[in-house]
């Protein structure tokens, strides 16, 4: 589990083939690794990944056919930044939201706009996911817990302030870049708990 708080922007070091799925390694930038072990899970651009091997300042993940076919994962090259955040430990702050970091789709930024000191960033999302997003709710955008400020159809937009553009990859974000989303798991729930009382 994680909050959508970005701790540290990190890139992409090497990709390696594994018989069909891939092993990445991952530079962490100022993300510290102290206290993390082999099988703990991180979120890399919002998707969950274990760590497979550490060295003091890189650590190297796994990612299936399933992850890199519905996340942004697949189109990864060496020197690709990422968002890097530590699962939550009990305890913690929740500042963002609560996170899974299970990719639901791939989203693309449709348009871009200064809105004073912030950007104004609008996304379009794969139609089966459209009913998720809602004004005021929250969407997590390459692991950013972002709040959504308005929803039409299928596009949703989000306002990005400085210290976001600044300590995030979505600052350089720009129209037509793919971006990992995964909607507000409290939404799922009510879908299917909606469902299960038709079907009762």
């Amino acid at each position: 589990m994680f909050t959508g708080i970005v701790q540290s922007i990190g890139e992409v070091r090497a990709i390696t083939p594994r018989g069909g799925d891939v092993e990445l390694l991952f530079g962490v930038g100022a993300l510290s690794l102290e206290g993390v072990a082999i099988g703990d899970s991180i979120s890399v651009s919002g998707c969950c990944l274990t760590v497979t091997r550490l060295t003091p300042d890189s650590f190297a993940a796994d990612a299936s056919i399933e992850t890199l076919q519905v996340t942004t994962l697949g189109r990864w090259k060496v020197g690709q930044r990422v968002n890097l955040e530590r699962a939550l430990r009990a305890g913690d702050a929740l500042g963002g939201h609560y996170v899974t970091g299970h990719v639901d789709g791939v989203a693309t930024v449709v348009s871009t706009a200064a809105d004073a000191r912030s950007l104004r960033m609008h996304f379009e999302v794969p139609p089966p996911l459209a009913r998720y997003i809602a004004r005021k709710g929250s969407a997590c955008i390459d692991g950013v817990s972002l709040t959504v400020n308005d929803v039409a159809q299928h596009r949703f937009g989000v306002n990005l302030i400085p210290h976001t553009l600044e300590v995030t990859t979505l600052g350089a974000a720009q129209t037509g870049t793919q971006v990992n989303l995964e909607v507000d798991i409290i939404a799922r729930y009510v879908e299917r708990m909606t469902r299960a009382g038709d079907d009762a």
